[in-house]
This record gives C-alpha cells, structure tokens and sequence, in this order.
C-alpha cells in the first residue's frame, strides 16, 4: 500500500508578518473565526449568509484554538498550526459570511484584516486553553499588545 503525504503550504504573508498583523490587530477585529469553507460555498452556488455573529465567531474562535492545541501536541510547529488554523478562519468566515462581521457593519474586511483578527483570536485562544503549547515569546507579545489596547481604550 502507498502513502501519498500532502503537505499543505499555505502562507499568505511571512511568518514574522503574520505574527506582527496578528499581534496589532485592533480589537474591532476580535470577533472573526471561520463558518464555512470558500470551495464549499462557492461549489454549491449558495450566496453567503448574514454577516458573523458573535456567537459565530465565539464558536470559530474555539475551533481554531482547539485546532493549535491538538496540533501542538502533535508536535505541529507554532506558526504551522496558527497559520492554517487563521487560512481555514479565513477561507470559512468568506465562505459563508462574504468577508462581513456584524460587529463591523456592513464593510466587507480585506483577506489581511481577516488574517491578522483571526491570527490574533486563534493565538488569544490558545493561550486560555492550552498555554503551555504557546511559546513564551508569543506570549509575552500578546500580553503587552492586549495592555496597549487596553490602556487605549
């Protein structure tokens, strides 16, 4: 029997940039996370929905995170896991969403908009859920950006 690996190489931006976008994404951005595959939605000729909810975008928020978790474990590298865990944010929250978040209105948000909010929830995420698989430096980073997001609101 043969075994066909796939590897998946999906990076729209280099990792230091994703990791940058991610860290300085604004909290408006915060409630994004996937919903629904782009090749599903556009395959089955559906318009998309209604823009994420909050309550989309609690539960995407959680499958992300759930997936840098698992893939943490399984010895997945960092940036990997968060960067296809943000890809399938992505690819889900355009599918199903058209781009739109209602916590934003109607503005369709760019792919980068999209990327560095799901970046940050997923990476967010991951820190309450499994800590020790974040690297320290990663978490260090997001604490001081969440402190200055804070301190300017």
């Amino acid at each position: 029997m043969r075994h066909h690996s796939c590897v998946f190489r999906f990076d729209p931006l280099p990792p230091i940039n994703r990791l940058r976008s991610a860290l300085s994404a604004p909290l408006l951005l915060l409630p994004l996370l996937f919903s629904g595959s782009v090749a599903m939605a556009q395959s089955s000729g559906k318009a998309p929905s209604a823009p994420a909810s909050n309550d989309d975008i609690f539960l995407y928020r959680g499958m992300g995170s759930s997936y840098v978790c698992n893939a943490r474990a399984a010895k997945v590298e960092f940036p990997k896991a968060v960067g296809i865990a943000a890809a399938t944010y992505v690819q889900l929250l355009n599918g199903r969403h058209g781009g739109l978040v209602a916590s934003t209105g109607n503005k369709k948000l760019t792919n980068e908009q999209l990327f560095a909010g799901a970046e940050f929830q997923i990476i967010t995420g991951a820190l309450q859920f499994c800590p020790d698989m974040v690297p320290a430096d990663v978490k260090s980073k997001v604490e001081e950006a969440l402190k200055k997001q804070k301190a300017a609101n």
